[in-house]
């Protein structure tokens, strides 16, 4: 439905509108070959769980403008890229079982966990916007 507004009233938007979701994916994707490729370089791939840290760190960051559906590709995304290229044997997808279930439910986690402080925080801030100052005392 589009809404009209004159030119002159101002809009008032109390919480950001989310990133769509295929673009966040995309970013996962390209934050994710960037962040294996640093890795490798700097010899951070030599430790899975180093590899595991900085992409559920990248989760989080990915899941702070991005809507709650979106985090699961994130962590799918971000999973492909430390099984592939941070885990033995690299640039074989395999699956080992407990340990890839439970690296993909940490990955999981960051991006809702990154969601979820975003969704908390736009809310606290449109409060602020939309409360007059003397009823927030």
């Amino acid at each position: 439905m589009v809404e009209w507004y004159p030119l002159r009233t101002p809009v008032v938007r109390p919480v950001p509108e989310p990133v769509a979701t295929g673009f966040v994916w995309m970013a996962a994707f390209a934050g994710s070959c960037l962040l294996v490729a640093v890795l490798g370089a700097v010899g951070g791939l030599s430790s899975p769980s180093l590899a595991l840290g900085a992409l559920c760190g990248l989760a989080v960051l990915l899941g702070l403008p991005a809507r709650f559906r979106a985090a699961p590709g994130i962590a799918l995304v971000c999973w492909l890229f430390l099984n592939n290229f941070a885990i033995a044997p690299r640039g074989e997808l395999t699956w080992d079982g407990h340990l890839d279930a439970a690296r993909l439910v940490l990955l999981l986690a960051a991006a809702f966990l990154g969601t979820v402080v975003a969704r908390i925080m736009h809310a606290r801030g449109a409060h602020h916007r939309v409360t007059p100052e003397r009823e927030r005392q």
